[in-house]
């Protein structure tokens, strides 16, 4: 008998008014289908985990050629994409702290000379390539610095208040924002984004606050991009416009702050279930999310993954690779650096393994990228809730292919638990993935789970 993957419901809102009886009952219709987004990915997207470069930080000199000597690590690590936060010259103009925000770019055609050259970037890109990763850069689209190139030769491509004063967006004093109803500004930043194609050889673009740039800008510009060669877009949005001709992966914030709030006791594992049942509602399986416990912006302004998730922080990290998605590690993360990174100024990671991390996520990266059932979208598996008696604490699910299937179980409390699994469906011989232990689940078998246990269960 096919199963029924616990999210897919005929009546959203049902589901929500009726989520805490979605733990004991098993759903017996097919949610509609949902029409598929136009957007192609390309093979390796699925299985892919991406990397966040912060360069300014990443070694004491913040340069591209130091970075570089950190690639084949990397490779080892076992990470697919090198996203690069902008690597642009930074304005002077309004600038926040001494050397300023990445965000505020002055010249899109140009690096910024703190890290090295043009030349110094190719070669990272190519070295890059070499190794099988990709590489991609943060392209701020919405705004550019009070001193960029572009508002000394086209001050109409701006949008300006009743007095004729450059509006910057929200309270980001530093910077001007774009006026995308001129169409000279599409066609440039059009060809600006398809020249970092050609002639660097990006395979493309995280695209700082999509949703404030209009959709059909972007649907353009990967129509372009694609005629150069087939580009990977990640969106920092949550917008599904955006996603339906443009994007690959859009921002998994909801699930984030959820993971957030779980490690904080203010929300459980019914909040899991309404998201993904949001989310299958919502987004044809082909739309990806991006799932991270930490990112630029969380670390710096937020907290460090373990000043918001305390002693969670691998459960949480563990979730963010088997739930459907592209999982994200920030560089620093790998090795546990627990500091707030300053974003205007220097401020070095300091890679010292002390937390024992990084053969933990060196584990990660290599359970995505070799079980398929974990592929993002519509060529993983679904994910099949297995019900218990903790259903409001213990999160245990498979997912299963032709090839393989994975039981998962996570005790998202700070407490131990002892759970019973209901059913079948869960029942065989397994192999637990981090420790190599061997486990038979059979009928009414109890389970003790330590405080913020997870396990990854392989069948045999």
């Amino acid at each position: 008998m096919k199963k029924t993957p616990f999210f897919q419901i005929k009546n959203l809102l049902v589901a929500l008014l009726l989520a805490t009886m979605l733990l004991t009952t098993s759903c017996k219709q097919q949610a509609k289908e949902i029409e598929p987004f136009k957007v192609e990915h390309v093979s390796w997207v699925p299985s892919a985990t991406i990397y966040e470069v912060n360069v300014r930080q990443f070694t004491p000199e913040g340069t591209f050629k130091a970075f570089e000597s950190h690639l084949t690590r990397l490779k080892e690590l076992g990470v697919d994409v090198l996203w690069f936060m902008p690597i642009h010259p930074i304005g002077v103009e309004n600038r926040k702290g001494s050397l300023g925000s990445y965000y505020s770019v002055k010249d899109y055609y140009a690096v910024n000379p703190e890290f090295g050259t043009l030349d110094d970037f190719k070669s990272v890109v190519a070295k890059a390539h070499e190794l099988g990763m990709k590489v991609i850069i943060d392209v701020v689209a919405n705004h550019t610095s009070h001193d960029a190139v572009l508002i000394a030769e086209h001050p109409d491509w701006y949008v300006r208040d009743s007095t004729g004063k450059v509006v910057s967006p929200f309270d980001w004093t530093d910077v001007a924002k774009l006026d995308y109803t001129k169409p000279e500004l599409r066609k440039y930043m059009i060809d600006m984004l398809k020249y970092w194609v050609k002639d660097v050889n990006l395979d493309g673009f995280r695209c700082d606050v999509a949703a404030e740039v209009p959709a059909d800008f972007w649907n353009d510009a990967r129509a372009e991009l694609d005629k150069v060669k087939p580009v990977f877009m990640l969106a920092e949005s949550e917008n599904i416009e955006l996603m339906k001709y443009a994007f690959d992966v859009d921002y998994g914030w909801e699930f984030h702050h959820i993971m957030n709030s779980i490690a904080k006791g203010t929300k459980n594992v019914v909040d899991i279930e309404t998201y993904l049942l949001k989310k299958a509602t919502i987004y044809p399986k082909n739309a990806l999310k991006m799932n991270f416990i930490t990112n630029h912006d969380e670390n710096s302004w937020n907290g460090t993954e373990f000043e918001r998730m305390g002693a969670a922080v691998k459960t949480m990290a563990t979730l963010s690779f088997v739930i459907d998605g592209m999982p994200l590690i920030y560089n620093g993360q790998e090795v546990g650096f627990n500091e707030r990174l300053k974003f205007f100024e220097k401020d070095t990671i300091i890679w010292d393994d002390a937390a024992n991390m990084t053969d933990f996520y060196k584990k990660l990266i290599a359970l995505k990228k070799n079980y398929t059932a974990l592929n993002a979208g519509e060529t993983g598996a679904d994910i099949f809730r297995i019900k218990s008696n903790a259903d409001s604490t213990v999160f245990a699910f498979t997912r299963e292919n032709e090839k393989e299937k994975l039981f998962m179980v996570f005790n998202l409390t700070a407490a131990k638990q002892n759970v019973k699994f209901i059913g079948d469906a869960h029942l065989g011989n397994y192999t637990e993935y981090f420790t190599g232990e061997a486990k038979e689940f059979v009928t009414e078998q109890e389970m003790a789970l330590e405080p913020w246990d997870y396990k990854v269960y392989i069948k045999q």
